[in-house]
This record gives structure tokens, C-alpha cells and sequence, in this order.
């Protein structure tokens, strides 16, 4: 794990650096600070637009008794996409404009579903119903 851990915080830095200097030499450094931000603002504003209408999703699955399963889960993704979406450069504003995408996103859900089913059946995680009080 550390060594994932290592490779995303040091790898994906440096391939973005890389991949931002070579922008910055075709467009120009100007240019390039204002695809940063403006990507940073477009993300945000999308993140927000798509987390608003999952929490209104999530209030009517309550409001009619339903645990809101599948809608929690893309909250969560939402969240990732505009943290990643704030995050200068350009790989990371990819992977967050197609965790937004709703048809990308249910990829990324399947993986997770699948994941966590493997996590459960190996007992890396254990999962204990208690009554709800």
C-alpha cells in the first residue's frame, strides 16, 4: 500500500509537470495558467451542479423509506471528481471530467461494487448489522 501510496504522490506530480511544461511551450505560459483555471473553475462549478442533484436524489430515497445506496456512492464519486478537478494539470482533469460523465461514472461504481465484494469475501473488511437505532 505505501508503495502505491508513493507512486500517486510522486509519479502523477511529475507526469503533470511534464505534460503542463510541454503545453506551456506550444500555448504559452499565459495560456496555459488559464486552461489550468478555467479547467479548475468549470470542474468546480460541474462538481457542485451534479453533487446538488444527488443530494436532492439522496432526500427523496428518504423521504420515501429507501436507503439511498447507489446514490451515496455517486455523492462520493462527485466528491472525488471536483477534489481531482481542483487539482492543476491535466491527467487529473481528465479522470475527474469522466468520473462526472453519469455513464463513466457507473464504471467507476461497478469497479468499487466489485472491489468491496472482494474485500468482504476475503475478510479484509467485515460488515456487522447491529440494530439502527
Amino acid at each position: 500500500m505505501f508503495f502505491k501510496l508513493f507512486l500517486i504522490f510522486t509519479l502523477v506530480p511529475l507526469i503533470e509537470l511534464y505534460l503542463l511544461i510541454k503545453i506551456g511551450l506550444y500555448l504559452g505560459a499565459a495560456n496555459t495558467v488559464l486552461l489550468v483555471v478555467g479547467t479548475g473553475i468549470v470542474g468546480a462549478y460541474l462538481a457542485k451542479m451534479q453533487g446538488i442533484r444527488t443530494v436532492n436524489k439522496i432526500k427523496v430515497s428518504l423521504s420515501e423509506g429507501i436507503l439511498p445506496a447507489e446514490e451515496l456512492i455517486d455523492a462520493l464519486l462527485i466528491f472525488v471528481a471536483g477534489i481531482v478537478l481542483i487539482t492543476p494539470g491535466v491527467i487529473t482533469d481528465l479522470c475527474g471530467v469522466l468520473i462526472l460523465i453519469p455513464s463513466t461514472r457507473l464504471l467507476f461504481k461497478r469497479w468499487l461494487r466489485r472491489r468491496f465484494d472482494r474485500m468482504i469475501t476475503s475478510r479484509a473488511v467485515s460488515v456487522r448489522m447491529d440494530r439502527w437505532y
